[in-house]
């Protein structure tokens, strides 16, 4: 009972009036082939969803490149932000530059993007986007927050073989005008317009995405009020396209967790002062089908979040072993998942109904 009012008095702190995502269609399957054996160089471009409307969508779509940066481009600024500082609305502070390696054992080991070091991948501006179909990720930020503070997770991702979407919020990023914290309602529907848009970009001639976006492999992820809003994505009558999501530091809203059973990751810290973690254990228990609880014991609402602090490298792992199994079929990454996902003192892994 004491869980339930929480949970309640949160969504109405935070979402007050949820309502349901809009489904996409034309649920095509393209060509597609099996999980990437090599980390990629990352390419970065942006653009806007409808521009002229009444809710532009600006977009920051990191993605896997060609080994080489083309001669023309510009190697772009490597500072690091740390994303749980935003939360309160305080202004994000750089991460030290230092490479710190995270921590050794298989959670820092596995996967294409392995390690915890602070340096992470480089994403240059408008790179030629490498060969081949590639999942997408829809990730979203928190309240005050912005895409390019959760890069060192994001950059990772698309080295590891994803195509990263962030959406910036209208209402709830950073840098909005008329902040509104209560507009996280309309978030899931924006993030199932951004698909929308990821699919007519697939097909569009001449667009440098074209023909490299898996759309019948997409993931929603995002902390915070993201997570929040990914847990919204997933409500009656989604189409099959959305096939598994990662709720960071979030909760579920009413009408999550239906429509077609899509496995989940959530990942929340055991001393959240914002989001408590049993608001996160509540969404797990909700959720249905394959589900993973990932907790990081007396951490707070998104350190772990920062290359070099305990827990990245497990998080870092856990979530990529995660996708590749969800969207590239990689039960190998499955089967390392729970070694790669705990470290004694630092992390915990509970799951459920996760194949053999």
């Amino acid at each position: 009972m004491r869980v339930q009012r929480l949970v309640a008095a949160l969504l109405v702190a935070l979402v007050t009036g949820c309502g349901p995502a809009v489904a996409a269609t034309n649920d095509r399957v393209p060509s597609f082939r099996p999980a990437p054996l090599r980390p990629y160089a990352v390419g970065v471009r942006q653009f806007v969803v409808d521009p002229d409307g009444s809710r532009p969508l600006p977009v920051t779509v990191w993605y896997p490149a060609e080994p080489a940066a083309p001669p023309h481009a510009t190697a772009p600024a490597t500072a690091r932000v740390t994303p749980g500082r935003t939360s309160r609305g305080a202004t994000p502070r750089p991460a030290s530059s230092e490479a710190t390696a995270g921590p050794t054992g298989s959670g820092a080991t596995s996967g294409p993007t392995s390690g915890g070091a602070m340096s992470g991948p480089v994403p240059w501006p408008d790179a030629p986007v490498a060969a081949g179909r590639f999942p997408v990720v829809v990730y979203s930020h928190g309240l005050r927050s912005l895409p390019e503070l959760h890069a060192p997770l994001a950059t990772r991702w698309a080295a590891a073989g994803f195509v990263v979407a962030a959406p910036t919020y209208p209402r709830t990023n950073l840098r909005a005008r008329d902040f509104t914290r209560a507009d996280v309602r309309n978030q899931p529907a924006d993030g199932w317009r951004l698909i929308r848009h990821l699919v007519r970009v697939d097909a569009r001639p001449g667009d440098p995405l074209a023909g490299h976006l898996a759309v019948d492999r997409f993931a929603a992820a995002g902390h915070s009020a993201g997570g929040f809003t990914t847990a919204g994505m997933f409500t009656s009558g989604h189409p099959r396209r959305l096939r598994a999501g990662i709720v960071i530091a979030g909760g579920g809203l009413a009408g999550s967790f239906a429509g077609p059973v899509a496995p989940l990751l959530f990942v929340h810290g055991g001393a959240d002062p914002i989001v408590p973690e049993p608001v996160g254990r509540a969404a797990y228990a909700r959720s249905l089908g394959p589900a993973a609880f990932l907790a990081l014991p007396g951490q707070g609402h998104g350190e772990y979040l920062t290359p070099g602090h305990p827990g990245f490298a497990q998080v870092l792992a856990a979530t990529t072993d995660f996708l590749r199994w969800a969207l590239y079929d990689d039960r190998a990454a499955l089967r390392r998942l729970p070694a790669d996902a705990r470290l004694p003192g630092v992390t915990t892994l509970t799951t459920r109904a996760l194949p053999d």
